[in-house]
């Protein structure tokens, strides 16, 4: 067995640091795609140290790989460093290569952060799944293209009941972006009991009630967000202080704890006063596993 297999096993088993040497001894032995592609991997993945794996990644992409693997995790990269105009050059290299769900979702982020909403709609449509985040994300393109039956129709069919269904709060904060205001807080309850409650989600349902005339279900959300909240301060007074709970962080807690109470007090002035709450909307970056030589995945050795 190869020291790259020998790595792969020793990673498989959860022998980390063992498996990391081995894959770093790899590179000292053979300064190529594969080792280099390995070792950047594991920097990226499991180190979380992006600095370390881009300077492998770009030495292996100088080689002119015929897979892209390099080329994904150089595109992941650029994606956590928000580069997206580098993402994006990476990643469509990948998919020239080879098209992959990964890249495809990657390069949708990157053309969503450089504005170009209509092949960001696109390359999200061809991952999403049934309900999902990627299906959320195509919508929000939608919207932001003023395509707005389409979006319509397309959050009108979210269910669920599907595996990767986003949640209920999610879909009201796109109806509330649509002013389809009846709709969101159809899903606002749904999702009310069980749902942290929270300044934020409960700022765009208390909004959504306000433009339907719903005051008195306004005045019965917030009641109940003040009182929980109450509850949970007092709970946090009453905490014991331990070797991992300091003073410190107790006031803090409390503190937190209170402002958010006081958000809750003051929102109903805040909301009928015209303030209008803005949609939260943050992409991910999302991955595989590229390591040559993966018999877990069926990858194989690289070949040139």
């Amino acid at each position: 067995m190869d020291t790259n297999q020998k790595a792969i096993e020793l990673f498989e088993q959860y022998e980390y640091e063992e498996a990391m040497e081995l894959f770093q001894q790899a590179v000292l032995e053979s300064r190529d795609v594969q080792s280099l592609n390995n070792l950047a991997w594991m920097y990226f993945y499991e180190e979380e140290d992006n600095d370390k794996a881009i300077e492998l990644i770009k030495e292996a992409v100088r080689m002119n790989p015929s897979s892209y693997f390099p080329y994904n995790i150089l595109g992941g990269i650029y994606i956590k460093r928000e580069q997206w105009k580098e993402a994006k050059e990476a990643l469509r290299k990948s998919i020239s290569i080879q098209p992959s769900n990964e890249a495809h979702h990657n390069l949708a982020v990157a053309y969503f952060h450089l504005g170009e909403l209509e092949e960001a709609a696109k390359f999200f449509l061809r991952v999403a799944g049934d309900s999902d985040n990627t299906m959320y994300n195509h919508v929000k393109c939608l919207i932001d293209l003023g395509r707005i039956t389409e979006a319509k129709e397309k959050l009108d069919a979210f269910n669920e009941d599907a595996d990767d269904f986003i949640g209920e709060i999610d879909v009201a904060d796109l109806y509330v972006e649509l002013n389809c205001f009846n709709e969101a807080i159809h899903w606002f309850e749904k999702g009310y009991k069980d749902y942290a409650k929270d300044p934020y989600w409960i700022r765009r349902f208390i909004y959504a009630l306000f433009k339907t005339n719903n005051f008195s279900l306004m005045n019965q959300v917030i009641q109940e967000a003040i009182e929980e909240k109450g509850e949970e301060i007092e709970d946090a007074k009453k905490e014991e202080i331990e070797e991992n709970w300091t003073e410190k962080d107790k006031k803090e807690l409390i503190e937190e704890l209170m402002d958010e109470n006081n958000q809750y007090k003051n929102m109903i002035n805040l909301i009928t006063s015209g303030f209008v709450p803005k949609l939260k909307f943050e992409t991910y970056r999302t991955g595989a596993c590229y390591l040559f030589g993966c018999k877990r995945h069926n990858h194989p050795e690289y070949q040139k």
